[in-house]
């Protein structure tokens, strides 16, 4: 169970983040944490965010910002598959501790996974094929995670509805790509035909909340 990971380390691009100013050891950082389950059902997301992982130059700012565009954009298109929903944000009063937090989301997140068979991490990609595991269960799902670092102080509702999801994917997809220092993506299952089942949900995403 696994999606892609695309990220950029903090320390790649810092001095170029904001045009017009240099960050310093006390800028504040965002480390914001978005994470939505959906239906089963959502195959065309999958593929939306294969093709994503497969094309995306994760190498540059510009092609994180594309990363955390399309994917908010990918959510946006499937609302009516979009059923629980959390969101999180922590502002860090310097550089050092958002990147800290941001790497501690990150391997939470990640040590979840059985596999990871879809990585996409400063453009060297890496593709695992794995065989495809039953499931005798009615209800199935998908959970996509997205983390992000970003200059500044930036805030997201919190979730309890649809419409509250709506602001806060319009929200993160508009942060600016100067202010973007990282960008992580991550959703299981990545094979198309597989899903998560309900115990599963319950277990690995306790915070996620029903919309």
């Amino acid at each position: 169970m696994m999606g892609f990971v695309a990220f950029l380390f903090l320390t790649g691009f810092l001095s170029d983040s904001s045009e017009g100013s240099v960050l310093t050891e006390t800028q504040k950082t965002s480390v914001i944490k978005l994470q939505v389950g959906l239906l089963g059902m959502a195959r065309s997301f999958q593929r939306d965010l294969d093709q994503l992982a497969e094309k995306a130059d994760t190498s540059t700012p510009a092609g994180l910002s594309y990363v955390l565009t399309e994917t908010t954009l990918a959510l946006l298109r499937h609302p009516d598959c979009c059923i629980s929903a959390y969101s999180s944000v922590d502002i860090k009063r310097s550089v050092e501790g958002g990147e800290k937090r941001f790497n501690q989301l990150s391997i939470e997140e990640r040590g979840k996974f059985d596999e990871e068979t879809l990585v996409n991490v400063n453009n060297i990609k890496r593709h695992k094929s794995i065989s495809q595991r039953s499931t005798n269960f009615s209800n199935e799902y998908i959970v996509i995670t997205i983390l992000a670092a970003a200059e500044g102080v930036h805030k997201l509702p919190v979730i309890n509805s649809s419409s509250d999801l709506k602001i806060a994917l319009q929200k993160l997809g508009s942060i600016p790509s100067s202010k973007l220092m990282a960008v992580e993506v991550l959703w299981t299952p990545q094979n198309e035909g597989d899903t998560l089942s309900e115990r599963e949900l319950l277990e690995d995403y306790p915070l996620l909340r029903p919309l």
